[in-house]
């Protein structure tokens, strides 16, 4: 292997393991699952952050994964049962700040799957903010994966 050659490829695996980012935007450790083999729906979960100086919104989610994509929310009613609703305003990554779409809270959720979301499998995901526009990502699925707090220092 050329010097030429071993240089291009180590800058494509130091390109490719990079967090996804948009101007100040910055996405870290997406993954996707779904309950089965046999779900129609699944859901993406990703860390945030914010590196500028005004809040941004994550106003839209696209991809073709699925029929619909939205971004989701738990919240408990007033029985105390909790229940999924879309967050059509979207929600508001804070300047200078983070915020996670994780398991039983904010997410991105796909319904109505294209295919089944298969361990390994990559996802392509367009997240759409109100001030750093489009931001492209690939999800990886990890049906392994056990939930996790992110608490990352900013």
């Amino acid at each position: 292997m050329s010097f030429k050659t071993l240089c291009l490829a180590t800058a494509l695996t130091v390109c490719f393991n990079l967090p996804a980012s948009a101007g100040a935007i910055m996405v870290q450790d997406p993954y996707a699952r779904a309950s089965g083999k046999s779900a129609t729906s699944g859901a993406a979960f990703m860390m945030l952050m914010n590196h500028g100086a005004v809040d941004d919104r994550l106003v839209g989610v696209t991809s073709d994964a699925a029929k619909k994509v939205e971004l989701h929310t738990h919240s408990e009613d007033a029985n105390g049962v909790m229940k999924m609703r879309h967050l059509v305003e979207g929600a508001v990554i804070p300047a200078g700040g983070m915020h996670a779409l994780e398991r039983g809270g904010d997410h991105v959720m796909f319904m109505g799957l294209s295919a089944p979301m298969t361990q390994g499998d990559e996802i392509s995901v367009t997240l759409m903010f109100e001030n750093a526009g489009a931001v492209s990502i690939t999800v990886p699925v990890d049906l392994k994966r056990a939930p996790k707090k992110h608490k990352m220092k900013h």
